[in-house]
């Protein structure tokens, strides 16, 4: 299926110099944010009350958030376990740094929120309250951090091993540049960033490298099959006869996430969300961004033939 003629010649790396202070602009802006700004964090990284409720007929758990809303715990996180009679509700936690008072302010909270579901249904019973100190959340940041570099490195050493080293460096800054803008976005528009978000940061990162292995493999076929390789028309033609698979697997990811974010219900707003701006951001990058890179790294015709005899002594001619 092409939706684009994979022989059209739309001259993409002519906007090169926009596209690059464009992002570079987004970059700086996501950077300031995050430093100034900060990321709002949800309960997973700043610890909370854990409350655990049974009821003895099903429930729904619109039924159950409509009811803390109208007791003033508008911030409850609400999720359903083992099945349709059980459910989980994590809030803030205490601001109380003495752990019996924190624990002794968690039972009340908890207390509370059971009155609040039985004002609306009168099965409901409290199974399990649990306090998780602010401290959980700090190790989960650090793990979290160390994830996303771990996921980048790996890739950067998978892309070295595959391509020539230009290549790598152009798909990491790449992964960076969009990283950095998918996070920044939660930290301008100050949305709750969750483990569920995190998860979705590592995605998109993998969703962008696809991406841009797609393309570099198309440079890389190009550059060997064409007999008089100029980069920039080399790099065009790769963007332009792959055009039509990353607008295709863009429009279709997409749909999905905006699916599963009206239908999914509050627990994977976060999820569809940032795959959504991970989406735009990595489609747009593998066009405008890892391409003008690796024009500017000056990758050519010799850098990726076969290390041959022949080519080894061609490559050392002046």
């Amino acid at each position: 299926m092409e939706v684009f003629n994979p022989n059209s010649n739309i001259n993409f790396l002519g906007l090169r110099r926009i596209s690059l202070a464009v992002s570079a602009l987004l970059v700086v802006i996501s950077l300031g944010a995050m430093l100034v700004r900060g990321l709002n964090y949800g309960l997973d990284f700043t610890g909370g009350v854990l409350v655990e409720v049974q009821y003895e007929q099903p429930v729904d758990i619109g039924e159950v958030r409509g009811a803390l809303d109208a007791a003033g715990f508008g911030h409850a996180v609400v999720q359903s376990i083992g099945g349709a009679r059980e459910v989980s509700i994590r809030l803030q936690a205490s601001d109380d740094k003495d752990a019996a008072g924190a624990t002794k302010k968690s039972d009340q909270v908890a207390d509370d929120v059971l009155k609040a579901l039985k004002a609306k249904r009168a099965d409901a019973r409290k199974t399990r309250t649990d306090f998780v100190g602010p401290q959980v959340g700090e190790e989960l940041k650090s793990d979290g951090i160390v994830a996303v570099l771990f996921v980048i490195i790996g890739i950067m050493i998978y892309i070295g091993i595959r391509f020539e080293w230009r290549f790598a460096v152009a798909a990491i800054a790449s992964e960076f540049h969009d990283t950095l803008i998918t996070v920044g976005f939660y930290a301008i528009s100050q949305h709750e960033f969750d483990i569920t978000v995190l998860a979705s940061v590592l995605a998109v990162v993998g969703y962008s490298i696809n991406d841009k292995v797609v393309v570099f493999d198309r440079v890389r076929e190009l550059f060997r099959s064409a007999r008089r390789a100029e980069p920039v028309e080399v790099l065009n033609k790769a963007i332009n006869s792959t055009l039509s698979r990353t607008i295709i697997t863009a429009l279709f990811t997409a749909i999905s996430m905006v699916a599963l974010y009206l239908f999914g219900g509050p627990v994977v707003h976060g999820f569809a969300l940032t795959m959504l701006i991970g989406i735009v951001i990595g489609t747009l990058s593998s066009i405008f961004f890892a391409s003008p890179i690796l024009l500017w790294l000056g990758v050519s015709k010799k850098d990726l033939m076969p290390v041959t005899r022949d080519n080894a002594e061609l490559a050392r001619r002046p």
